[in-house]
């Protein structure tokens, strides 16, 4: 195809549905219980997600990823302010006919943006309610697009009843997902020379010195930026290095995270009795197999930094099979 070449809304759909079903499996076992046209609405969100995700995780320089950060935040504020989105991309041609379709709100997907812009630019985290922003801008943020796709005229769910507090227990729900995968992700990230973990924790588990502080995000950090990516270079050397060791205070450490999570899961899982039958399991699928992940790095911490925490095929399946039969996450 063509750079120019208009592509049909249903193949742009088709092409979002097989992003999703190829690269986010646990996401995919929810949204396939949802009827037809949330579900492609929901690909199209998360198609967009994960190219603002790419490019973050990419190897590309970092002007050059906060220039397609900016590209992208700039056709996203197009989109929502006229419905344009430029023909051949099949990604941004189904996320407008999302955002027609299910009123998407404004500036959610732009919060994803400016949370990768934190990753891009080396924001490290002081304190826990540091991180909790940034959880709130990348996985909170989804979670406002998917109960404007819920909310669906007819759906039956009580989305309109109580709006600000579905919003907020969908906001905590995020939260915890993304802790979950920030505690998966420990050693990886520590290889790639990213730390999540806040600082003073790091600190009060000896993981970390006092030199080695985190930067609060907001901060104007021209004169201390060198030396706040060389501190989060150490602590991620160190990280790297417990890790291997699988044990310890790292370990006890993410125990403690992952109770702090449990937290989140206790009062952001509220939101699934509020929802209509379908969006309900969608929910619950999702969130029983990040449930369920959260629940094994607790009690092994140190297998999850020999290896990638993971569900089978078979586990995500009773998972899915229970949110169905509405016995929750």
């Amino acid at each position: 195809m063509s750079a120019g070449t208009a592509i049909a809304t249903s193949e742009a759909y088709d092409r979002c549905e097989r992003i999703t079903r190829a690269q986010a499996a646990n996401f995919y076992y929810g949204i396939r219980l949802l009827p037809r046209e949330r579900r492609r609405a929901m690909c199209a969100a998360y198609a967009f997600a994960r190219r603002i995700d790419d490019i973050g995780d990419g190897g590309l320089p970092r002007e050059q990823k906060l220039s397609l950060l900016e590209r992208s935040a700039a056709q996203l504020a197009e989109l929502e302010r006229s419905g344009a989105a430029p023909v051949a991309d099949p990604v941004l041609v189904a996320l407008a006919d999302a955002h027609r379709r299910f009123s998407l709100p404004a500036g959610a997907l732009g919060e994803l943006i400016e949370g990768v812009r934190m990753d891009v630019e080396g924001v490290s985290y002081e304190r826990f309610e540091d991180l909790v922003l940034y959880c709130r801008r990348v996985a909170g943020a989804i979670g406002r697009v998917c109960l404007a796709i819920f909310a669906e005229r007819g759906g039956g769910g009580q989305c309109e009843l109580e709006p600000g507090h579905i919003e907020r227990l969908a906001d905590d729900l995020g939260v915890a997902l993304q802790l979950t995968n920030i505690l998966r992700d420990v050693r990886e990230d520590a290889e790639n020379g990213r730390v999540y973990l806040p600082a003073e924790d790091l600190r009060r588990f000896g993981v970390a010195t006092g030199a080695e502080g985190g930067r609060a995000p907001g901060r104007d950090q021209a004169d201390g930026e060198d030396g706040g990516a060389a501190a989060m270079a150490l602590t991620a050397r160190r990280l790297s290095l417990l890790a291997a060791e699988q044990g310890g205070s790292l370990a006890e450490l993410m125990r403690f995270e992952a109770e702090r999570a449990q937290q989140w899961f206790d009062r952001g899982l509220a939101l699934v009795p509020l929802l209509d039958r379908r969006s309900a399991a969608c929910v619950s699928a999702m969130a029983g197999i990040y449930h369920r992940l959260l629940e094994r790095i607790e009690a092994d911490p140190a297998a999850a930094l020999r290896a990638r925490a993971s569900l089978s095929g078979r586990e995500k399946l009773l998972v899915a099979l229970r949110s169905i039969a509405g016995r929750g996450a």
